[in-house]
């Protein structure tokens, strides 16, 4: 083991673990030192394709995906060994170094974590050997004493890694002094002597007024409050999860995009590009009312496209939707968005549920019992109408899914992968993708919108640049220092 681990924990869920460990990245990597990221297990939708073992493809976290971007490195699956996609509220699939494993879906709790946790510890061991700097996240509260002693994403990889842990929480909900205390105090004294600095975030006011809780804080645990980072809300990055505002984001009198946020919405992360561009008022609808007014309605993808068809239905959405494709207006369906705008799901093997679909485009779905994963290269042919901007532009993005579909009628195959294969569909108004990233293509904002968007690039280095701008100087070196 030869790299320094600096690791990112949180008092709770949202505290900011995610968008700072990807911000530690490009800070690092801008030192000149070679980084990668790392999270033993992630639980999330948003997944991104990567190289994964002997060859094969496999898929991580979006949230690893772009810190490994950040890092400047090439994702791989060792930096999201475990990856838990909610299907229900009590199951999740499993993938493993990349892969799906249907074995592990049953194992209760405390068992997998067992299980899964010898693959995790290797991941770790082999980027800790060929990195300088590796920069852990950790997930939820490392402080759940109900769940500690089976917890191996938190306080375990950080003694594996011996790590340099940054705790952070967020001030803007109230209580920060006492979750940071609380927390400290509820871990084995091994496991909080590796907190180095305590982190407010989203900061909101005058920073003196803090006083003397920093202070009074560091003479009770003996640990420093390295940095109050203020309120920022239009970092660029991707959330890692849920939609990304209740509220409707972007511009108030741009053409208005409503994606239908059902319950198990997966790869949300591709729609960041649409919530900063300069035209575009993006709003997520649950209810027939927040559909009302849209120029375009979004259907995104899902983990359980046939549960989330049937909640479309109960929340009275199918009938919005169908009257707006009527109207002549833009109907988007991505991967599982398009699946429902068929005209029915087909699971001989009881992958996803048989469904009837919203009968918007003439195309059959079956799920086979193995996942496809796919990078791929998009190629737009002759597509029509409001959708003909498109036409010629080609894009990157990936594939993730199980559904296999065929045209059933009069509808036309607008998108192609690499490989020549029809994996977008047009009717009218209504178009159907399977690649993921439409938006995250440049040439594909200016055909539609007729602007670009935010590198990445530029997203990483700004957040490097505000840590770098309101953590205590000296800090963030002195974590990889022996």
């Amino acid at each position: 083991m030869s790299a320094r681990a600096v690791m990112v924990l949180g008092t709770t869920s949202h505290a900011g673990k995610t968008w700072l460990a990807t911000a530690l990245c490009r800070w690092y990597a801008r030192q000149g030192l070679k980084v990668a990221p790392f999270k033993a297990q992630n639980m999330s939708n948003n997944a991104r394709v990567v190289p994964g073992l002997d060859g094969e493809l496999g898929e991580i976290g979006s949230a690893q995906y772009f810190q490994a971007l950040a890092a400047r490195a090439v994702p791989d699956v060792r930096m999201n060994p475990v990856l838990l996609k909610p299907e229900r509220d009590t199951a999740s699939q499993v993938v493993v170094m990349g892969r799906v494993r249907a074995d592990l879906a049953a194992v209760p709790w405390r068992e997998r974590s067992e299980q899964l946790w010898p693959f995790a510890r290797d991941a770790l061991d082999a980027l800790l050997a060929e990195n300088d700097v590796v920069v852990l996240e950790g997930a939820g509260s490392p402080a759940e004493i109900n769940l500690h002693a089976n917890d191996y994403v938190n306080m375990r990889s950080a003694l594996h890694a011996r790590a340099a842990c940054l705790l952070v929480t967020d001030i803007d909900r109230g209580g920060a002094f006492a979750h940071l205390f609380g927390t400290h105090q509820l871990l084995p004294e091994a496991e909080s002597a590796l907190i180095r600095g305590f982190v407010l975030n989203r900061f909101r006011g005058d920073a003196r007024l803090l006083a003397p809780g920093p202070a009074q804080l560091q003479s009770l645990t003996g640990v420093p409050t390295v940095a109050v980072l203020p309120m920022w809300r239009d970092h660029g990055l991707p959330e890692e999860d849920g939609v990304f505002d209740e509220a409707p984001a972007g511009a108030s009198n741009g053409c208005v995009i409503a994606v239908v946020a059902y319950p198990r919405i997966s790869n949300l992360d591709e729609f960041q590009p649409l919530r900063s561009a300069p035209d575009v008022r993006l709003r997520w609808a649950r209810t027939p009312a927040e559909l009302e007014g849209a120029d375009w309605i979004v259907l995104p993808g899902s983990k359980h496209t046939s549960g989330d068809l049937a909640w479309l239905r109960a929340q009275g959405l199918d009938a919005p939707i169908a009257q707006h494709a009527a109207a002549g207006k833009r109907v988007l369906g991505v991967c599982g968005g398009l699946q429902m705008l068929g005209l029915d799901l087909r699971d001989p093997h009881g992958v996803d549920g048989s469904a009837i679909g919203l009968g918007l485009l003439p195309l059959t779905t079956q799920f086979d019992r193995d996942k496809l994963l796919r990078a791929t290269r998009a190629q737009f042919g002759d597509a029509q109408g409001d959708w003909a901007a498109l036409s010629g532009t080609s894009f990157q993005g990936y594939e993730i899914r199980h559904g296999r579909t065929e045209a059933r009628g009069d509808v036309q195959a607008v998108l192609r992968n690499q490989l020549g294969e029809a994996i977008g569909w047009q009717q009218g108004s209504v178009l159907g993708v399977y690649a993921h990233g439409l938006f995250e293509s440049a040439d594909a904002m200016r055909a539609l919108f007729g602007t670009g968007t935010r590198t990445l690039d530029s997203v990483f280095d700004g957040l490097a640049d505000f840590i770098d701008e309101h953590f205590e100087p000296g800090v963030l070196n002195r974590l990889i220092q022996p």
